[in-house]
């Protein structure tokens, strides 16, 4: 028996829209006879994302993955002078990954205990002691969370540039529409397979600026003039008009998914209340805005360790994971960079439980996730 039988409630199952969705969008690929380098269907889909998201205000410029967006939107963003990279060790390797490629080192910052984002109180310090070193400032939107963003909206403003890393954001809605909205500096989102938005691998760069996303674009067809001279840095990471063509087949699809999505969810805030210890002694991030979430975050008591729930869970073929366990800085490749004291992170990574939840889950799949956590659980 192979693994994929022993699972019986796995972490995630994508669930891209199905091929006669995307069918037409592929025979407008053959009529066109244009593949990539920026076609008619990505630029239908990025003229989409921006009226249908974001009322026509700003730009949006498709990547073949998000580390290249964020490779791209850093290092054109970045002080020329600067060094470091300011971000939470609570994210993504791809973060300060795309950051070393741009040339900087990794600055870690801890996160709150509450929304597990990074602490704006320590960032505004590290910008006073740091002063002109700090290159640029990459905040992480934990799992999809909106952030109110006055405060990176004033850093921005000030000269310090801001890149956010919105991976797993696109969708997410708040008070002031969908993220990133109205923010001068760039936001990154990707569309992975396991992503709620997912096309297979992709990702977007969208800012309220026009120019930067011009730049980017630039940037991201190798630097090319309009006369395909090389004028700046830049590399390969044009979307192809295939993936372009299952983009906008999601994009039809995309409000009913964030719906599921987002029921699932609350079908885990049910279950939990129904058991007193896991609603007294477990804990949830504090999260804003309307969430097409890509799992269930969720941290176990402070006595306990996500280890054990992860292999309790495997024992009932129920598959979870721990996002982000070990956080970046306490990984070896990562771990000479300097940071903050990192209290909050640390105590994520011990405790940190992500559980399933994809858009074919039934609520009896919910429940028994959570009634397996609960017979493991102290009383």
């Amino acid at each position: 028996m192979n693994i994929i039988d022993m699972t019986k409630i796995p972490f995630l199952r994508p669930n891209l829209v199905r091929q006669e969705k995307f069918t037409s969008y592929l025979s407008q690929i053959e009529k066109s006879r244009l593949y990539s380098n920026y076609g008619p269907l990505n630029t239908l889909f990025e003229d989409r994302i921006v009226k249908e998201y974001y009322k026509g205000n700003g730009g949006a410029v498709t990547v073949n993955n998000a580390t290249s967006g964020l490779i791209l939107s850093i290092n054109h963003s970045k002080r020329p002078s600067g060094k470091y990279a300011l971000m939470p060790s609570f994210t993504f390797a791809a973060t300060p990954l795309a950051a070393m490629w741009c040339g900087l080192e990794p600055y870690f910052v801890d996160v709150n205990k509450d929304d597990w984002c990074m602490n704006e109180e320590l960032v505004k310090d590290l910008l006073e002691k740091l002063g002109d070193k700090v290159a640029i400032v990459v905040p992480y939107a934990t799992f999809g969370t909106d952030i109110n963003l006055d405060f990176y909206k004033r850093i921005h403003a000030s000269g310090v540039p801001v890149v956010f890393d919105a991976a797993p954001s696109f969708g997410t809605s708040g008070v002031n529409g969908f993220f990133g909205n109205d923010f001068e500096g760039l936001v990154v989102f990707s569309f992975h397979a396991t992503k709620s938005f997912g096309i297979g691998e992709g990702g977007l760069v969208y800012s309220s600026d026009i120019n930067k996303i011009d730049r980017i674009r630039q940037a991201a067809n190798f630097g090319f003039s309009t006369n395909r001279e090389t004028i700046s840095q830049g590399l390969n990471s044009k979307l192809s008009e295939y993936s372009a063509a299952i983009a906008l087949a999601t994009l039809d699809a995309f409000p009913e998914k964030s719906k599921t999505r987002q029921e699932i969810y609350k079908w885990y805030l049910e279950e939990f209340k129904r058991y007193p210890y896991l609603d007294k002694c477990w804990s949830f991030q504090k999260i804003s805005g309307g969430i097409p979430s890509q799992f269930f975050p969720v941290l176990c008591p402070k006595d306990e360790s996500n280890v054990k729930f992860v292999k309790l869970l495997a024992r009932n073929r129920i598959e979870a994971r721990t996002y982000f366990s070990p956080v970046c800085h306490q990984q070896r490749f990562f771990s000479s960079f300097q940071r903050t004291l990192m209290s909050n992170t640390d105590d994520l990574s011990r405790r940190i439980l992500s559980l399933p939840l994809w858009e074919e889950m039934e609520k009896k799949d919910v429940v028994e996730v959570v009634k397996n956590l609960s017979k493991g659980s102290k009383v």
